[in-house]
């Protein structure tokens, strides 16, 4: 990378129109590669290896934490979305991408606001059925058919799900989940295999 190139000029490169969809719609494997490189420069950078959000406050990143592990969870043989770096990955995009701001920042206080509407308390201070609960609402599209209010919502979430979907399947962890091996010569292809009746 030439020196005049700074890390500022990498970002914003990478999430140049790309408001409202998947990064890997528009990115390629390389580019969200890099990302997760400039997150673990960081984190060499700090006093304690942890990362310092880049745009989402103290709060609100504890919060965007929680949904990346709720949307991909641990299982008994890889970590999820927050051991792979997800919340970091979509932090730092974020800290580059106004659209990237008001949909994510946006969507942290609608839900924020939403839940104390409904249970009196923030997302991260409601109990699991609670937050189960509302989130059941902003997964689905045909929700906001039913009800507009949530539509703010359902954006954000589905924002957010693609986004920590190319946060972990780029990572180490989600590339050895996927048991990737990357391009192999293969001597002779078989063919597909047979299907099997029913």
């Amino acid at each position: 990378m030439p020196l005049d190139i700074t890390r500022r000029d990498v970002l914003k490169s990478l999430v140049m129109g790309i408001s409202g969809e998947s990064v890997l719609h528009t990115m390629p494997l390389q580019a969200a590669e890099q990302v997760h490189r400039m997150v673990m420069e960081e984190r060499g950078q700090a006093s304690r290896g942890d990362y310092a959000p880049k745009f989402f406050t103290a709060h609100a990143y504890q919060t965007l934490q929680l949904l990346c592990q709720t949307i991909i969870p641990p299982d008994g043989e890889t970590g999820g979305a927050l051991e792979a770096g997800a919340p970091e990955f979509i932090d730092l995009l974020t800290s580059e991408n106004h659209d990237y701001q008001l949909v994510l920042g946006g969507g942290i206080a609608w839900l924020d606001l939403t839940c104390n509407d409904r249970y009196g308390h923030a997302f991260l201070e409601c109990v699991a059925a609670q937050q189960k609960e509302i989130l059941d609402q902003i997964a689905y599209r045909e929700n906001g058919q039913k009800d507009p209010a949530l539509g703010p919502g359902i954006r954000f979430f589905s924002l957010l799900r693609d986004l920590t979907t190319d946060g972990f399947f780029t990572s180490k962890i989600g590339i050895k989940y996927l048991e990737y091996i990357g391009n192999t010569y293969v001597a002779e292809f078989p063919g597909c295999p047979p299907l099997p009746e029913s």
